[in-house]
């Protein structure tokens, strides 16, 4: 199962459909566009020391179990969802929603781009919880709870003074992502970080994964790996860094 079948096996499609006034498809479909572009996103910003250092950061303040058993839409905050694609995405957030809406098939009826914004501020908490789960927690799989305590999970505790790895990005604090201080996280998670990134990208779109380069197909039809080179190379130069 790749990255992105694992999130969007938990997003809560049909409270999304209800809320955003699309049918469960175009959910579908287009959050399998959307979530390749969050993931080649965070891949190129984790490329450097510091970047890797905040996204380390940032992933210490999401549940690295709010994917466990399907999401609960009223558990996603919006607000940290859209701190978290201003960081990905920069100014260019607008130009990267259009891209994404005008691929084949996502958002349906000319209205993809419009889509595409409602749905990334419910997604980017997903991706950071899902990573969160697969670095914090040793590469639990979403559906697996981790364990509590020990492990890598205190590792990050001490990098971050003492901060849980399990406490909620709805908290209202805003996470800290590339671009913010860094607590000068050891390289042994910043090479799992890079690691999962790359498996989860096929290799995408940063110098610094670890992947294999492999292209993987979204469902849908749609390609992650060509959604990462062609939207995000083509706007961002591979991401924001």
């Amino acid at each position: 199962m790749t990255a992105v079948d694992d999130i969007l096996g938990a997003l809560p499609v049909e409270q999304v459909a209800q809320q955003t006034g699309s049918s469960p498809d175009e959910i579908r479909t287009t959050a399998a566009a959307v979530l390749p572009a969050l993931l080649g996103g965070l891949q190129a910003n984790a490329g450097d020391d510091s970047g890797a250092g905040s996204l380390l950061e940032a992933l210490g303040q999401h549940d690295p179990d709010l994917l466990s058993g399907g999401a609960d839409l009223d558990r996603i905050d919006p607000q940290d969802g859209q701190v978290i694609a201003s960081h990905i995405f920069g100014d260019q957030q607008d130009e990267v929603a259009n891209r994404l809406g005008g691929l084949p098939g996502v958002g349906g009826s000319g209205a993809g781009g419009a889509l595409v914004k409602k749905l990334i501020p419910i997604l980017a908490p997903m991706v950071l919880s899902w990573l969160a789960n697969k670095v914090l927690r040793g590469g639990a799989s979403s559906g697996q709870a981790g364990g509590s305590g020990g492990g890598l999970g205190d590792v990050i505790g001490d990098v971050l003074g003492g901060g849980s790895p399990g406490s909620s990005g709805s908290s209202g604090s805003s996470p800290s992502l590339p671009g913010g201080s860094s607590s000068g996280a050891p390289g042994g998670l910043q090479d799992m970080l890079r690691d999962v990134l790359g498996g989860a990208t096929g290799g995408g779109a940063s110098s610094g994964s670890t992947g294999s380069g492999t292209s993987t197909a979204s469902p849908g039809g749609l390609d992650a790996g060509s959604i990462i080179e062609d939207v995000l190379g083509g706007i961002l130069g591979g991401g924001r860094r």
